[in-house]
């Protein structure tokens, strides 16, 4: 390959890494000897106790590690501790770290770590409290006036959440879940966007943060339940009796499946999102072509467009759906 074509697909390479945060992961990978493919797209869905941005000393953030045993307590010390200068895994101190699970002499420990997605959720929580804290600020700085600003950008996606998905839904007692079902949409949607970024975790595609929303969501719900929506469940009225025996177990196993199918969907649509774009450019690593860096490249950049748009729309469907559930707990029934 002459050394005009080495410089067509390396400019290729580059304007993909600019679209996905697996990319930069990817390269690096390559450089090392024969690309491995499943490595680089289990690097990026999986979480993990470092978080690399590029090859070389400075390319990687060393975690802090915080586990708890009965034989030593709690101990506190970096990830860098697990890697030798030429990053291979070594044990410390009796620890080893194995697939992203720490062990202390063979056995098990209770691990609180500040990993990879810990991190990007402290990031997203902060980047949200400083942006829509400066949005409410302007918004009472400007009552009565046009918005601008900030301001101007939240408040038509807000208006939008409260008039078009919470309030419908719930009906007129919608203020008392208001705050809880903004933060759940501008949390998802956060973290859906960061999730884009080069060099950024998975946050949204880990099923231990969507599970965690998802249980929110089923607490919220099963505590704000009325009489109505329980006496629906156990005794569901104008059924003959011999069809409650029926319909009472599946009743009692929906009030599980609503939320279980939120974590699920939520987790499902981000991580094979990100599967799909890492393995399109893992193509380009493989066959090392000008005409599949061109082409995976295109691709690429056509399907980051649409992931920006899957991020709206998985961050609106939670919403939604949390807000269906909760209008259903709290709707009044009239059997007469």
């Amino acid at each position: 390959m002459s050394a005009f074509s080495h410089k067509i697909t390396r400019f290729f390479l580059v304007l993909a890494l600019l679209f996905s945060s697996v990319f930069s992961y990817a390269a690096d990978a390559s450089e090392g000897g024969e690309f491995n493919a499943s490595e680089v797209i289990l690097h990026h869905v999986m979480d993990d106790h470092i978080w690399h941005f590029w090859d070389g000393h400075y390319g990687t953030l060393y975690l802090p590690v915080i586990v708890y045993s009965s034989e030593r307590g709690l101990e506190i010390f970096s990830s860098k501790n697990f890697y030798d200068d030429h990053h291979n895994a070594v044990a410390y101190n009796g620890y080893t770290l194995d697939h992203g699970h720490i062990y202390l002499n063979g056995n098990s420990v209770f691990d609180i770590s500040i990993t990879k997605n810990v991190a990007m959720l402290f990031i997203n929580a902060a980047l949200l409290m400083v942006l829509l804290l400066a949005a409410a600020k302007g918004a009472k700085q400007n009552a009565g006036k046009a918005p601008k600003g900030l301001q101007s950008f939240f408040e038509p996606i807000v208006v939008f959440v409260r008039d078009e998905i919470v309030k419908p839904n719930i009906g007129h007692h919608y203020e008392k879940y208001l705050p809880y079902l903004l933060t759940l949409f501008f949390f998802i949607l956060f973290g859906n966007l960061l999730g884009l970024l080069p060099g950024a975790g998975n946050m949204t595609g880990n099923i231990a943060v969507t599970m965690t929303l998802a249980v929110f969501t089923f607490i919220i719900t099963n505590v704000s339940g009325n009489k109505a929506y329980w006496s629906h469940i156990f005794w569901t009225p104008g059924v003959p009796l011999p069809l409650r025996i029926v319909i009472l177990p599946v009743e009692i196993v929906g009030i599980f499946t609503k939320p279980f199918s939120l974590m699920i969907r939520l987790f499902v649509a981000i991580t094979a999102g990100h599967i799909v774009l890492l393995s399109l450019i893992s193509l380009a690593f493989i066959f090392q072509s000008v005409t599949v860096g061109f082409i995976s490249s295109l691709i690429v950049l056509f399907i980051n467009l649409i992931e920006i748009l899957v991020a709206g729309i998985q961050a609106y469907v939670f919403t939604l759906f949390t807000s269906v559930y909760i209008g259903m707990a709290t709707a009044d029934h009239d059997h007469h």
